[in-house]
């Protein structure tokens, strides 16, 4: 059991450091988002264009085997490096893109919600004050997501903080209370 305890423990704190080094991921996502943009888009990009080339040569030794007329691994594989290659040079473009879109539809979910936050004034339910609520913070959030370049990446970077440290709290508990567990 003490062997199975130090086990244990030593686990929970090995969580608590690769937390730690999320919280810190997060925080620099949170400061320089646009940094951890160019990052992330050198990263996808480059893993598109490997998993491109792989195709690529998949491609020629499929055509060097045997003849299939329908064989499109070469053209995936190029089209792959091209999409690698754009994604690393179009990398902010792409963010601001899917930025626009998501706030976009954020804001028109927040509008579909309003329309039944009206009808539900109408019919004199008492939750229609509530749902009037969430959907003009819903509205206020898409907006925030349209106008703020790095939003997306600033939430995934809060949103890392938060299971960090909720991860980090469980470890703690865990692990003043391994002996209870076994």
């Amino acid at each position: 059991m003490d062997y199975l305890s130090k086990m244990l423990k030593k686990t929970g704190v090995i969580s608590i450091i690769e937390s730690v080094i999320f919280i810190i991921l997060g925080i620099i996502l949170i400061i320089k988002a646009d940094v951890a943009i160019k990052i992330i888009s050198y990263v996808l990009g480059v893993l598109f264009i490997i998993y491109g080339a792989v195709k690529v040569v998949q491609g020629i030794k499929m055509q060097q085997t045997n003849f299939e007329a329908y064989n499109y691994e070469l053209v995936f594989g190029l089209m792959f490096v091209v999409i690698g290659i754009v994604t690393m040079y179009y990398g902010s473009a792409i963010e601001t893109i899917l930025r626009i879109i998501i706030g976009i539809w954020t804001i028109y979910s927040s509008l579909i919600k309003f329309t039944l936050t009206l009808k539900m004034r109408q019919l004199e339910l008492n939750v229609w004050g509530y749902s009037f609520l969430l959907s003009l913070i819903m509205f206020i959030c898409g907006l925030f997501i349209i106008l703020n370049p790095g939003a997306i990446i600033t939430t995934i970077g809060v949103i890392m903080i938060i299971y960090s440290v909720i991860d980090i709290i469980d470890d703690i508990i865990c692990i003043k209370n391994i002996n209870d567990l076994l």
